[in-house]
């Protein structure tokens, strides 16, 4: 793990406790094609990543696209490690998805430099860790992309995941926070723009208001290639499972991140 002790719990025992308190193990579980779930220290953004991530049926797969806040390698870098480790345990990543989705897309590459000291990714595997046992993932971080590339990449996915024959055993989650150190009520208005393009399916439209609007979204490429691939895969609908900002938490709301929970289906 880069982040164990720092985003969330260094201890598996500390970790477990952490989490159970952010997730509702009781919840109402629907089929997911995608989520969007933010990724900051789990203080502030783990009620509405435990929220969505709850509220989803356990997959035996997860595609999960977050950004590369470093810069390093790849702009498209799947991981080629075989496995992850989190203090709760090892998590496999499946090749065979892996290589399938890298046989329909040339510019995804394998790449483990974008992800040796990138969060986004790794501090949502704690929580699906927690709520079931036995899955594999397809790790890719994303530096900036076009809406082009965005939707190549989400249709790759998609076609890749249809190849095999396991739609109904895949969610694609999109790691993302929101709005970056603007004022609360200014940080909601621009994500309110982000959140609405993002329930009505139309990555084009969240890329282009996303850039409009000056929204510092830092996951945008991660949810248009999420809601491309979705809907390739027969999405319809997408609800907004939370929303809050780290104004909530800290009582600060002159400068705030804003943190979104989004399930496609």
């Amino acid at each position: 793990p880069v982040v164990a002790g720092q985003f969330y719990s260094g201890s598996k025992e500390a970790l477990e406790r952490e989490v159970r308190a952010l997730v509702d193990p009781k919840a109402d579980k629907e089929s997911a094609i995608g989520v969007v779930s933010p990724h900051a220290g789990y203080a502030y953004s783990g009620p509405v990543a435990g929220s969505v991530l709850s509220a989803i049926k356990p997959r035996k797969r997860y595609v999960i696209l977050g950004p590369n806040h470093t810069g390093l390698g790849e702009a498209f870098g799947l991981d080629e490690s075989d496995s992850w480790k989190t203090p709760l345990g090892e998590v496999r990543i499946d090749r065979v998805l892996a290589d399938a989705i890298q046989g329909n897309c040339k510019f995804i590459k394998s790449d483990s430099v974008s992800h040796a000291h990138e969060h986004s990714i790794e501090v949502q595997l704690p929580f699906l860790q927690f709520l079931q046992q036995d899955f594999k993932i397809v790790p890719i971080a994303v530096s900036y992309a076009d809406l082009s590339a965005c939707v190549d990449a989400g249709k790759a996915i998609a076609s890749a995941i249809k190849g095999l024959r396991i739609a109904d055993d895949v969610t694609i989650i999109a790691s993302s926070d929101m709005t970056h150190y603007e004022s609360q009520e200014e940080a909601r208005r621009k994500d309110m723009i982000a959140i609405e393009a993002m329930l009505a399916l139309d990555e084009a439209k969240l890329v282009m208001k996303v850039s409009e609007a000056a929204i510092t979204m830092c996951g945008y490429a991660p949810a248009a290639i999420m809601i491309a691939a979705a809907k390739e895969l027969g999405a319809r609908s997408a609800r907004l499972i939370g929303y809050q900002t780290s104004g909530d938490v800290t009582g600060d709301r002159s400068s705030v991140v804003g943190y979104a929970g989004i399930i496609i289906n």
